[in-house]
């Protein structure tokens, strides 16, 4: 079966959908990490007897050292994957050039790379905003799109697009899980 890691920073409703659609089904979640003590996701992996570690970054001279931690610590559990579900951390190329892994986004790359897409995509000139999942480089949202869903803007609220949004994340992030994990398993058996 294959082995993911997933990292988060906040609640971990991303984490537990993963968990719970594919987790034992599709693929083993063999590891979880977080940069917050006080994440929500931290109960997900207790409660799923998932192995987790919490890396503070204010424990780090620099990004890299931080970095060069995580990059360790996942390591010990060779996932095939390792997918950034809400983790709110710029990665240096320390991690992006030993990790294959890969990001959620809530907007439609590459409008809106960064903080506070959503609110940026509901409010530009577009008809559509979106959700993106895409490997992980060294520029900030900038790696190869695996796949992209849309959704229309018009007649929403605020708050119904937010929470329009984080329901297609959900759908596709375990989309683009299933997609890599395939796409692997195939380069793999035509070696």
């Amino acid at each position: 079966m294959n082995k993911i890691a997933v990292l988060f920073s906040g609640k971990g409703s991303n984490f537990a959908h993963i968990v719970k659609t594919l987790h034992k089904k599709e693929c083993e979640v063999v590891f979880a990490l977080t940069n917050n003590p006080e994440a929500g996701g931290i109960q997900i992996a207790q409660e799923h007897g998932i192995p987790y570690a919490v890396v503070e970054p204010k424990y780090f001279d620099s990004r890299e050292d931080f970095d060069a931690v995580m990059v360790e610590t996942l390591k010990r559990y060779s996932p095939e994957l390792t997918v950034l579900a809400g983790f709110m951390r710029i990665l240096t190329p320390v991690f992006t050039e030993q990790v294959k892994a890969i990001n959620l986004h809530p907007s439609l790359l590459p409008r809106h790379k960064g903080l506070y897409a959503i609110e940026k995509s509901y409010e530009d000139e577009h008809d559509e905003g979106g959700v993106t999942v895409h490997y992980v480089s060294s520029e900030l949202d900038g790696g190869e799109v695996i796949l992209q869903k849309t959704l229309l803007k018009k007649s929403l609220s605020f708050e119904e697009y937010d929470q329009k949004i984080r329901a297609i994340e959900k759908e596709a992030l375990v989309e683009a899980i299933v997609k890599v994990l395939r796409e692997n398993k195939d380069a793999k058996i035509q070696r």
